[in-house]
């Protein structure tokens, strides 16, 4: 009887498990593993950089020059929106489970346009003194999220990263042709549209097989090219 009893139990409690599935809106598992690829994290995609970007308090480029726990100092090179008196500002990252991205990719000399939120409330745990340089960050300090194109990576005069509308989600480095940071600016002050943005950042099919079969007909082909001659002090 007892025996009976237990399997009994065992098999209403698996149905009751199985039923509790079909219960859950089908398609809160899949949203949750789609939109949450951070394990701490719970914020919801909120687009690529063109459609965040009026909601920043503050757009810059501007370049890492140290770390400090989960924060990096900028020093700031250019002002797109938002106050223009500053010169250098600190950004806090991800720690805990703030929806943030890592530091770490941020090195001290890289160079970034972002949209800010600034920090004018603390939450109650956002200082622990037994991780003093890891928190939440400071007043009227800024923060960086990581639940859209909330970052550009700038090289030279061009960025690229998740800017326009149709980027992957959660694809901070999608294939695309580097976009100037010319037209970025007249993007921001309502001079470009964005199809401007989308035409300049599409990559060229043809052109990338091309330059691809370039650089595979030039691999090994540097021992058939001729020296260069020896520098002369005397006039030709």
């Amino acid at each position: 009887m007892t025996r009976g009893l237990l399997v009994t139990t065992v098999v209403f409690r698996h149905f009751l498990a199985v039923a509790a599935l079909f219960l859950v809106h089908p398609g809160v598992a899949n949203e949750n593993a789609e939109e949450n690829p951070i394990a701490a994290c719970t914020c919801l995609w909120q687009g690529s950089f063109t459609e965040i970007a009026d909601d920043a308090d503050l757009i810059m480029l501007g370049a890492v020059t140290e770390h400090r726990g989960n924060a990096a100092d900028f020093a700031i090179e250019e002002i797109f929106r938002g106050p223009d008196w500053h010169t250098n500002i600190r950004v806090w990252m991800q720690a805990r489970d703030y929806c943030r991205p890592n530091i770490e990719n941020f090195p001290p000399g890289s160079r970034w346009v972002l949209a800010l939120e600034h920090i004018e409330a603390l939450p109650s745990d956002a200082f622990d003194p037994l991780t003093p340089n890891i928190s939440y960050g400071r007043l009227d300090d800024w923060m960086l999220s990581n639940c859209g194109g909330y970052f550009l990576e700038a090289h030279g005069g061009t960025v690229r990263g998740n800017l326009i509308p149709g980027t992957p989600r959660w694809d901070f480095n999608p294939d695309m042709n580097p976009v100037l940071i010319d037209l970025l600016r007249h993007h921001l002050d309502g001079s470009a549209g964005v199809e401007t943005l989308k035409n300049a950042a599409q990559e060229d099919p043809e052109a990338r097989a091309l330059m691809l079969n370039t650089r595979s007909f030039l691999r090994g082909q540097d021992t058939l090219l001729p020296e260069d001659p020896e520098p002369s002090d005397s006039p030709p």
